[in-house]
């Protein structure tokens, strides 16, 4: 049996009994969380113009519901992420839309998204250790989107892995010019949604892709992995869930600026009143991980005009922002609060510096590439050494030789920092934080449903509605309808 074929046959016959109630659980927050982040796009004026092109974010259509929605939801990092992929922009976006155009009750709903996770997530991880990772493994979305939508529709295994097959004969592989430089990252998502749309009505005329497509020597595997890992695809189907690896996003920001501004807004309320000309330094320590994606932003951030695909990857800005404001919302990457010309100014006093401990303890997280270094072990060897240098390989090293996780129940995401602020008066504060607020980890499984319910209040989302999320296990079809309505409201 292929990969696809056996992955397909579980997925499309997943039923809401066949799921943990905490897993269920971490889904109906995953809904609430992504339902804030099309808000939030929507608000922008960049999603605006993106509903000027293409519509609203309900329509008769569902299949181009399916890409507005995914579009205005990925472009600002506040989308979330697991182990593996930035997943919600097509494993939440696209169901929502069929769900709402098929009149679907709560629990079905609930196991689309689920079911898209696991099938995006894990042949995500397949090529995890490879050139493409976070936003720009835009493959992931050829999965979410299409086992997101066949999930709605009650199709068969057989239609499912033709529509893969098709969603996968030419996948998207985007340009970082693009990504970084201008108003194409609005697509990063909304294009191979489209794709895994057409996949799927193709499928539905009877047209085969291979099945074999992911695996095969000529494959996806083959071009978009250094260290393929096909195993990941269908490794304890039913008992390791992916949807477990969840990390929630509370503000904009791109790999590792999530703990940077946590620890800058707890050092605001800490130093008490200051302005930007009491700062004299401010020491940002971080893993690679999060150096390797500043550098990659930092020829593109010149002040007030520089791209919105660079800031959010740009450590400076956002630690500056909430350090000076106590918080980072959607607001300060758009004028007039991003021409503040004092917040660049206390940005350009920002260093990042490398911590080895932080490295390492990225590595034995499982988030965002840990599980696929232990899984590989040895062989991921010269990736390590290709994303980072011999440093890197070797603060790998440790976890390289731990076993691959029986279960993800205690999965964590440490994306860690230290941030210190040095005052001009003398004062200096430091905050460390391992693990992002609303990350994978002891905390966010223990509070995800209220801190959902403050990421949505916070862009604008109605109290009734954030309230019921964790009703969506019981909605019937009319309570659904209305809930979908009522939170894009």
């Amino acid at each position: 049996m292929s990969i696809l074929k056996e992955l397909c046959r579980w997925a499309a016959w997943l039923r809401p009994e066949d799921i943990p109630a905490p897993v269920r659980a971490l889904a109906s927050s995953q809904l609430l969380s992504q339902l804030a982040s099309i808000r939030a796009g929507m608000a922008h004026p960049l999603g605006r113009r993106l509903i000027e092109g293409f519509g609203p974010p309900l329509q008769a259509d569902p299949r181009t519901s399916a890409c507005v929605l995914s579009g205005l939801g990925s472009w600002l990092n506040l989308d979330d992420t697991a182990y593996a992929g930035h997943l919600s922009n097509s494993t939440v976006s696209v169901p929502l839309a069929y769900a709402h155009a098929r009149r679907l009750e709560g629990p079905a709903l609930l196991t689309a998204v689920i079911a898209a996770n696991e099938c995006a997530a894990r042949i995500t991880a397949a090529a995890t250790l490879g050139p493409l990772r976070g936003h720009s493994a835009v493959h992931t979305h050829l999965a979410g989107a299409v086992s997101g939508r066949l999930h709605c529709e009650g199709a068969d295994d057989a239609v499912w892995r033709s529509a893969i097959g098709l969603a996968f004969a030419m996948p998207n592989w985007p340009l970082m010019r693009a990504f970084l430089a201008s108003d194409a990252r609005l697509f990063n998502t909304f294009t191979p949604v489209r794709t895994a749309m057409d996949a799927c009505d193709a499928a539905r005329a009877g047209l085969h892709g291979a099945p074999d497509i992911l695996e095969h020597p000529d494959g996806f595997l083959d071009r978009f992995a250094s260290v393929p890992l096909p195993d990941a695809i269908n490794a304890s189907l039913g008992e390791r869930w992916h949807t477990e690896t969840l990390s929630f996003k509370m503000h904009p920001g791109g790999p590792g600026v999530d703990a940077a501004v946590d620890c800058a807004a707890a050092l605001h309320r800490e130093l008490g009143a200051f302005g930007p000309e009491d700062i004299e330094d401010i020491v940002v320590e971080a893993s690679l991980y999060t150096l390797f994606a500043g550098k990659k932003a930092a020829s593109y951030v010149v002040g007030p005009g520089s791209p919105l695909g660079a800031l959010v990857l740009h450590t400076p800005y956002p630690v500056a922002t909430a350090l000076l404001t106590g918080g980072l919302t959607v607001n300060d990457f758009a004028a007039p609060l991003l021409n503040d010309r004092a917040r660049w100014n206390v940005a350009e006093r920002v260093r990042l510096v490398h911590d080895p401990e932080l490295t390492k303890a990225l590595f034995a997280s499982d988030a965002p590439f840990g599980e696929a270094v232990r899984q590989a072990g040895k062989a991921a060897g010269p990736w390590l050494r290709a994303f980072g240098g011999e440093e890197v390989a070797e603060l790998a090293r440790e976890a390289a030789a731990q076993p691959v996780r029986p279960s993800f129940a205690a999965a964590a995401k440490a994306t860690g920092a230290r941030v210190t602020v040095t005052l001009t008066d003398g004062r200096t504060a430091t905050r460390k934080r391992m693990i992002p607020l609303a990350a994978a980890g002891p905390h966010t499984r223990a509070h995800h449903a209220e801190l959902m319910r403050e990421k949505f209040l916070e862009f604008g989302g109605p109290e009734d509605v954030a309230d019921a999320a964790v009703k969506l296990d019981s909605m019937d079809a009319d309570d659904l309808q209305e809930w979908i309505q009522a939170a894009l409201r």
